[in-house]
């Protein structure tokens, strides 16, 4: 089964419904949720999404949505040793380079994203939703 981690912004896509970019995270999700792939997002991402879907939203939306997520959704560990390799990375953004480097440590090669560029020096496979969907004929 192919393991894939979703950026932050493809689960806002979907929790905010946002007018461009929901129907393909919709699909994602829904692959996820079935069980044709194993999808993953990081811890970082669990506080992320809490505190915007929180300002988007309210507090009970934010913990609902989430509790619903890690139902079919699993968690990529971060911990001291992705946050150095982080640290110690050519990515210019610390959040973008957590997603990287605990999907690396965890046998993840595939990172699901609408900013490929905030991935350039990544050394996995990075694709947009789109993408994502048309190689896997999921459309």
């Amino acid at each position: 089964m192919q393991r894939v981690l979703l950026d932050t912004n493809v689960i806002l896509d979907f929790a905010l419904e946002r007018e461009k970019f929901v129907e393909d995270a919709e699909k994602i999700l829904r692959l996820a949720f079935t069980g044709y792939l194993k999808a993953f997002i990081t811890a970082t991402t669990v506080t992320d999404i809490f505190f915007i879907v929180k300002k988007h939203k309210n507090k009970l939306m934010a913990m609902e949505f989430l509790t619903e997520l890690i139902g079919f959704v699993d968690i990529s560990d971060v911990n001291k040793k992705v946050v150095l390799e982080s640290l110690k990375s050519e990515f210019t953004d610390i959040e973008d380079a957590i997603q990287e480097f605990s999907a690396r440590n965890n046998n993840i090669y595939t990172i699901v994203t609408r900013n490929t560029n905030d991935f350039r020096k990544s050394e996995l496979q990075i694709l947009t939703p789109k993408e994502f969907l048309k190689i896997n004929h999921k459309n």
